[in-house]
């Protein structure tokens, strides 16, 4: 439906920048969620209760400081991929270096996110996790080569919709069969609000102090800037930054009843399935709730996981072509050999991606949660202290980035890797041994506190070494000069060529959602018990009410362009 609307390399990596808010948030949310949620999460949640919202609530904080100053910014720097920025910020040499650090962080993510998937889809189905994996990955290449990232948003919004609806729908039977909030908390196993298996309160602290930090860092730098590249303006980057703020507040309780109260009222269900406490959700699904609503909540898996993959996918293989392909290895290639190379780089990056999730899932034996934390710890985060920084203190050299980056490597590999608990017990003369979910949130905090200090205070460093010095060319300091003119100049769209795109906007989707709409409501039809049954109308109903409104705001924009024609 939407490969019409992708003509150039910018339609196809960011939608020509022509997107309305609620596209946009839609995506800017689904890119922090995955079938993980209801697998890695909802296991740490069944185990540890309320820990795990902390994390989303970090989420929820980064989105907020988006509303309130970063997504608009984001938007006025008028770049078809992040990395655009990074160049014009950093030089050329910053630029390739970016450019090949932060793909494999991308794509080990998805990996990761597949192999989430998976993991629900064998529990359901008994069908192998590989084959998941392979079959997943190429229905996601094919979408995302046809559409571009038209395609890639447009589903995400569609994809929230059902997974919100669902996970409305289970949160509230959760809430009646556990007689309320209240008393699912009260049986509870274990400590509900700081979790099992902790001997030191100070390091369950220093987590979620770190945390936050970290979630700061990575919604409010300009590598994730494509979030809102696509918006049509800046007032609808920052719209889209609220309404992703306001679905991450809400969403953590929505999605995390279920398997409080498997926690609560089913504590021994684990051992009905291989993969433990990661199946906390599905079993929920498939023991309290009605005779269909099993296949609804795989249709959301698959809808959370594939556009946490798509976006990742369209964005890394837009650096690929725009950051690298293009100016260093055909600079005066057509736009026409872009879009082939850029199509075929999506099928490449796909398999890749395929292969990762694949090996993954060989390495059965480590937590899900913490991979997720870890790999954001070690190789995201050191990646977004030049970055961020850098839009705040203007006179740094261009080197400043990647040395940082190095700097960052470095930290990571001493702090992450080589570090062990029994160096943390020796040197603080610990009483105690750390429990093994201890040891895996203070590696987490000491790798992020590491970079804060060393590869931050690096970076600073060289801030404070240069100031009131000149340290770029008049040619960069021009670039430069203009990068900053563009991020404080709003980008205003108000075109009848934009009002006709919104009117399309909301038509195409609009129509599509009511489909989903009515198909949710016949689910009624199943024979169940008059609660099941109002259970489906309930979850057909939360959908269709928002495709009628879009398909209203639709026929409102197509009389308003005939009365001004």
């Amino acid at each position: 439906m939407f490969r019409k609307f992708t003509t150039s390399t910018s339609d196809y990596f960011r939608g020509g920048g022509k997107m309305l808010w609620w596209m946009v948030g839609a995506t800017a949310f689904m890119t922090q969620f995955s079938a993980w949620t209801f697998t890695g999460a909802a296991g740490r949640a069944f185990e540890d209760g309320f820990v795990v919202v902390i994390l989303f609530l970090a989420n929820a904080f980064g989105y907020f400081c988006n509303y309130l100053y970063f997504a608009p910014k984001f938007r006025q720097l008028r770049v078809v991929t992040a990395i655009d920025a990074v160049r014009i910020r950093f030089g050329k040499t910053s630029e390739q270096f970016f450019t090949w650090a932060g793909l494999p962080d991308s794509m080990i993510s998805s990996g990761i996110w597949l192999n989430g998937l998976a993991i629900f889809v064998a529990a359901v189905f008994n069908i192998p996790m590989e084959a998941t994996i392979v079959v997943t990955g190429i229905v996601l290449m094919l979408m995302a080569v046809t559409g571009g990232s038209w395609a890639v948003v447009a589903s995400d919004f569609m994809q929230m919709l059902v997974i919100m609806a669902v996970t409305i729908t289970c949160a509230i039977a959760a809430y009646f069969y556990g007689g309320g909030i209240g008393n699912i908390v009260s049986n509870f196993e274990g400590e509900f609000f700081v979790g099992n298996n902790l001997n030191y309160m100070s390091i369950f602290l220093l987590w979620v102090v770190f945390i936050f930090i970290k979630q700061f860092g990575v919604m409010n730098n300009s590598i994730n800037a494509y979030r809102y590249l696509c918006a049509k303006d800046s007032h609808n980057a920052r719209k889209a930054a609220g309404l992703a703020c306001s679905l991450m507040l809400i969403g953590p309780v929505i999605w995390f009843l279920p398997p409080w109260y498997v926690a609560a009222f089913m504590p021994d269900f684990a051992s009905s399935y291989d993969v433990g406490s990661d199946a906390a959700y599905l079993a929920f699904v498939q023991k309290l709730m009605p005779a269909g609503m099993v296949g609804l909540l795989m249709s959301a898996m698959f809808a959370a996981t594939m556009s946490s993959m798509d976006s990742g996918l369209n964005r890394n293989a837009g650096i690929f072509v725009i950051n690298f392909y293009n100016p260093i290895l055909r600079p005066k290639a057509s736009e026409k050999e872009l879009m082939l190379v850029s199509k075929l780089t999506t099928v490449l990056m796909s398999f890749i991606i395929i292969g990762i999730g694949l090996f993954i899932n060989s390495l059965r034996d480590l937590s899900l949660f913490d991979i997720v934390l870890n790999v954001g710890a070690l190789i995201g985060f050191p990646m977004l202290i030049p970055i961020l920084l850098g839009m705040m203190i203007r006179n740094t050299p261009d080197w400043s980035a990647w040395a940082t980056l190095i700097v960052g490597g470095i930290v990571s590999f001493i702090f992450g890797i080589s570090l062990e608990a029994h160096h943390i017990e020796n040197m603080l003369n610990m009483e105690q041994a750390l429990t093994v979910r201890e040891w895996a949130d203070l590696k987490v905090t000491l790798s992020l506190a590491a970079h804060v200090v060393f590869t931050g205070g690096f970076f600073l460093t060289i801030a404070y070494a240069y100031r009131g010095k000149k340290c770029r060319s008049a040619e960069r300091e021009e670039q430069v000069a203009q990068l900053f003119e563009n991020w404080n100049t709003p980008v205003v769209a108000e075109s009848e060529e934009q009002q006709n795109l919104d009117t399309k906007q909301r038509s195409m989707l609009g129509n599509l959602i009511c489909v989903a709409g009515f198909g949710i409501l016949a689910m009624a039809l199943i024979p169940n018990e008059p609660i099941g049954r109002m259970l489906f109308l309930l979850c057909g109903s939360l959908v269709l009410i928002v495709g009628v409104l879009l398909v209203t705001a639709a026929n409102k924009g197509n009389q308003k362009l005939v009365s001004q024609s």
